[in-house]
C-alpha cells in the first residue's frame, strides 16, 4: 500500500506517520510534480487534493483532509469518487467553547466596555455612569447598574449546530445554569446536558427565545447566507449573535445594517466573509461589537491532536478497520 503526503510536512511528523505506518510506502511530496507523478498507484492521501492529482489516482481508497471544514476543499470529481473522506473534526471543541464563552462573559458583564474605558482612564460604571460604592447601605434595592449587568442563569443560549463543537459549547454554558436550546439536522440529544436538540424548522422559535444565539454550524450549500435580515431579525432585540462557525453564514451587509438599526443587541465574531474584515468597515467601530481574528481554535494542543488523528485512520486504514471523522461529501461534513 501507498500513502502520498502533500504538501509535505516536517521531519518529526513524517518519522512519527513512516513509524505508525509500516509496511506502507509513505511518500513525502516536496512538490506538485511529485505528488502528481507518485499518485497514480497510491492507495490513500493526506492533504490538499485536487482535480488534477485525483484524475492520476487510479487506485485511491481513501483521502485525509488537513481541516476540519471542507467548503474550501471539495469539488465535484471528489464528490463522485467512491473513496473514503475524513476530515479533522473534533480537535477545537473544548478550545471553541471555551472562547464562545469568553464573548458571552464579556457581553453579559461589560468588560468590552470596561477594557474600552480603561484605555482612556474613564471610571463609568455601564447603567449609570456615575455611581461610586459608597458601602453605606446594602444592595436592597435593584439600581441601574444592576440592570445593565446579566445574570447568567437568567439567559437562553440557542446553538446552530450540536456537533463536536456545538455539545461542548452547551456543557461549559450548562456549568453557567444558562437555558439551553439548540437546532440540528441530525443530534437529537446531548447526554447530560440536553435531551432535546430541535429540527432546523424549528430555529424561528430558537431566534425568539434566545439571548445569545451561537452560530456553530459548517459551512454548506444550505447554511451559506442562513443568516440575512428575516432570520437576524427574528432575534430578540436584546439579543447577541455569536459566529464561530463560518463566516459566509452571516450575510455580513445584512448583519452591518441591523445593528445599525438596533434591532439586535450586539454580535461577537471570530469569522466573518470577506478575511480578513477590511480595515474601514463600520463593524471594527461599533461599540456592541467585539471581533477577534479567526482565532477561537488557537491552541498549543491542537497540533499534536492533528498528528494523532491522521496517525490513527493511518492505523485504521491499514488495519481494514472504519476511519475516524468520515464525512458525508454531499453534505459537506
Amino acid at each position: 500500500m501507498k500513502l502520498i503526503l502533500f504538501p509535505a510536512v516536517d521531519s518529526v511528523r513524517f518519522a512519527r506517520i513512516c513509524d505508525v505506518a509500516r509496511p506502507m510506502n509513505v511518500v513525502n511530496a516536496d512538490s506538485f510534480a511529485v505528488a502528481l507523478q507518485q499518485i497514480a498507484d497510491a492507495d490513500a492521501f493526506f492533504g490538499k487534493i485536487d482535480p488534477k492529482l485525483l484524475a492520476r489516482a487510479k487506485h485511491l481508497r481513501w483521502v485525509q483532509s488537513p481541516t476540519a471544514s471542507l467548503e474550501h476543499y471539495l469539488f465535484p470529481e471528489l464528490v463522485e469518487h467512491p473513496c473514503v473522506l475524513t476530515n479533522m473534526r473534533g480537535l477545537f471543541s473544548d478550545v471553541v467553547a471555551d472562547h464562545v464563552m469568553g464573548f458571552v462573559l464579556c457581553f453579559a458583564r461589560n468588560l468590552h466596555v470596561y477594557l474600552r474605558q480603561q484605555m482612556t482612564g474613564e471610571w463609568a460604571p455601564v447603567g449609570d455612569q456615575g455611581y461610586v460604592a459608597n458601602f453605606a447601605s446594602g444592595p436592597g434595592t435593584v439600581m441601574p447598574t444592576d440592570r445593565a449587568h446579566q445574570h447568567l442563569s437568567d439567559c437562553t443560549m440557542g446553538l446552530i449546530g450540536v456537533g463536536h463543537i456545538g455539545a461542548e459549547i452547551l456543557r461549559r454554558a450548562s456549568a453557567f445554569r444558562m437555558k439551553l436550546i439548540g437546532v440540528d439536522p441530525k443530534t437529537r440529544h446531548v447526554p447530560d446536558v440536553l435531551d432535546d436538540v430541535w429540527p432546523l424548522e424549528r430555529l424561528p422559535d430558537l431566534l425568539h427565545a434566545a439571548d445569545y444565539v451561537v452560530i456553530a454550524a459548517p459551512q454548506t450549500p444550505e447554511t451559506t447566507k442562513l443568516f440575512r435580515r428575516s432570520v437576524i431579525s427574528q432575534m430578540k432585540r436584546t439579543a447577541i449573535l455569536i459566529n464561530i462557525g463560518r463566516g459566509a453564514i452571516v450575510d455580513l451587509s445584512d448583519l452591518t445594517n441591523a445593528l445599525q438599526a438596533n434591532e439586535i443587541g450586539g454580535a461577537a465574531l471570530d469569522v466573518c466573509d470577506p478575511e480578513p474584515l477590511p480595515s474601514d468597515h463600520p463593524l471594527w467601530r461599533m461599540p456592541n461589537v467585539i471581533i477577534t481574528p479567526h482565532i477561537a481554535a488557537a491552541s498549543p494542543r491542537i497540533a499534536e491532536r492533528h498528528l494523532e488523528t491522521l496517525i490513527e485512520n493511518i492505523r485504521r486504514f491499514i488495519n481494514g478497520e472504519r476511519l475516524m471523522t468520515e464525512v458525508d461529501k454531499r453534505l459537506w461534513y
